[in-house]
């Protein structure tokens, strides 16, 4: 296998998230469909086609309501990443800046050190 067979990590991942996606919005739809016919099934006097009408609206507004709640996390979650980039720009800057100040604090003190180990006694 050569460098140029070796998988796309970032694909193979981005491959697997539409697939899971695709299989969990199949699992939200049968969900939909199956809570569709249940609340039909409490109203018996539906003809065929009242009742196929019922289950197609019932379905879709389900689908609607998932949709938008999908849209909100996936919005919320964009927010929260921005956010912990933003506080992990400060935290990063704050690090480096402490760093700095302890190496020029360590140089002072070792030049000082070194200054007075060198003065003549008295």
């Amino acid at each position: 296998m050569t460098s140029t067979d070796a998988p796309d990590p970032q694909g193979v991942t981005a491959g697997i998230n539409r697939i899971e996606g695709y299989l969990l919005w199949q699992a939200e739809t049968a969900g939909a469909e199956e809570r569709a016919e249940a609340f039909c099934d409490r109203l018996p006097w539906l003809t065929t086609g009242q009742r196929e009408e019922v289950e197609r609206v019932y379905v879709q507004d389900r689908l609607d309501d998932a949709r938008r709640d999908l849209r909100r996390v996936a919005a919320r979650c964009e927010e929260l990443q921005e956010e912990y980039r933003a506080r992990y720009r400060t935290l990063r800057r704050r690090l480096v800046a402490a760093c700095l100040l302890a190496g020029c604090g360590l140089v002072f003190v070792t030049l000082l050190a070194l200054s007075l180990r060198g003065a003549p006694a008295g």
